[in-house]
């Protein structure tokens, strides 16, 4: 049963990065979109999230849960070592939505509409951030239980450049991901051309970003480059990332966009997998040599049971009714 309790958390943290980054990266498009085309742009990206942005967070929250019941001690020392980045995020997330809602549904059209979009766009750019730097204090060996001071302990256990490269690396997927999602949104082909154009973009941003998360790993002796690329399965995982990405490519020229989604979502699939199969299932590398692990610092049998069951059986009312709200607004748009 915990191979399942571990199948459902990296299903609900991999769900919560291609849905969930994708609504962030609505966000973070519009707000690095020139004025002139900005409008239309929160169109579009209003009509790509649409589906799927109030159930984002449920990935999150099923994440959370797991970590919580089935690991313990895995979540004591998240909760613990990372709790500014982790309460930072929880606050964007909030404000985010918070705005969000306003920005569209405030029956009074007034100057607070500038605030509520400012929000918005620095909610959005500051949430996967700091979800970035959360993802790589777990494996830098940067939070270290045997220091005594205040920084060493909650500050430098997840500020370090390692961890800021990362949180760039991470909103660039998400600008990348909402990107493409929205391309089959458009309507007319000068707003498809102007979201092919910003596809291409954020591609480039995740190509940048991603040379750096490897430069600083190396200066920061984190082996990256050993995890990723000493064994087959990372290497295939690279390189069917790189191909999902030219087909991606071919597909916008040709303007037949209806694999692009697909085919990202598979991308952000072997990026996590090639990122965490080397030390899984080591999910915290700490500073002090140690780990903590899937397999050794889990809660007892009967709980991981419980839990096991649990999910599959809620699974069997979320999916279905996920997939029917899809559908719903997919008709809806017809």
């Amino acid at each position: 049963m915990i191979y399942i309790v571990i199948g459902f958390l990296w299903l609900s943290i991999c769900l919560y990065i291609i849905l969930g980054g994708a609504d962030f990266g609505a966000g973070i498009v519009e707000l690095f979109t020139n004025k002139k085309a900005r409008h239309k742009t929160q169109e579009i990206m209003y009509e790509s999230i649409a589906p799927v942005w109030e159930a984002n967070h449920m990935w999150l929250i099923i994440a959370i849960v797991i970590l919580f019941v089935g690991f313990p001690e895995i979540y004591t020392t998240m909760s613990t070592y990372l709790h500014i980045p982790l309460v930072l995020m929880l606050l964007g997330i909030i404000a985010r939505g918070t705005a969000f809602t306003f920005r569209h549904y405030d029956a009074v059209k007034d100057n607070w509409q500038i605030l509520y979009t400012q929000i918005f766009y620095y909610a959005s750019l500051l949430t996967p951030f700091f979800l970035g730097l959360i993802a790589a204090a777990t494996v830098s060996h940067s939070i270290n239980p045997d220091a005594t001071g205040f920084l060493d302990l909650y500050i430098f256990s997840w500020l370090n450049w390692f961890g800021v490269s990362v949180g760039l690396f991470t909103v660039a997927l998400c600008a990348y991901l909402a990107s493409i999602f929205s391309l089959r949104e458009t309507r007319g082909k000068d707003e498809l051309l102007l979201m092919i154009r910003k596809s291409k973009q954020t591609m480039i941003f995740v190509v940048i970003t991603g040379i750096l998360v490897f430069v600083t790993a190396y200066i920061s002796d984190i082996p990256l480059l050993m995890w990723v690329f000493s064994k087959p399965l990372g290497i295939m995982a690279i390189a069917f990332a790189t191909i999902a990405l030219l087909l991606i490519l071919r597909a916008m020229n040709r303007q037949k966009l209806l694999p692009v989604r697909a085919l990202a979502g598979f991308q952000m699939v072997m990026i996590l997998v090639a990122a965490t199969y080397q030390h899984n299932p080591n999910i915290i590398l700490l500073g002090n040599g140690q780990h903590l692990s899937l397999l050794e610092h889990m809660a007892p049998d009967k709980t991981i049971s419980a839990l096991g069951w649990a999910l599959i059986l809620g699974s069997l009312f979320i999916l279905p009714f996920l997939f029917y709200l899809m559908a719903s607004f997919s008709r809806l748009r017809k």
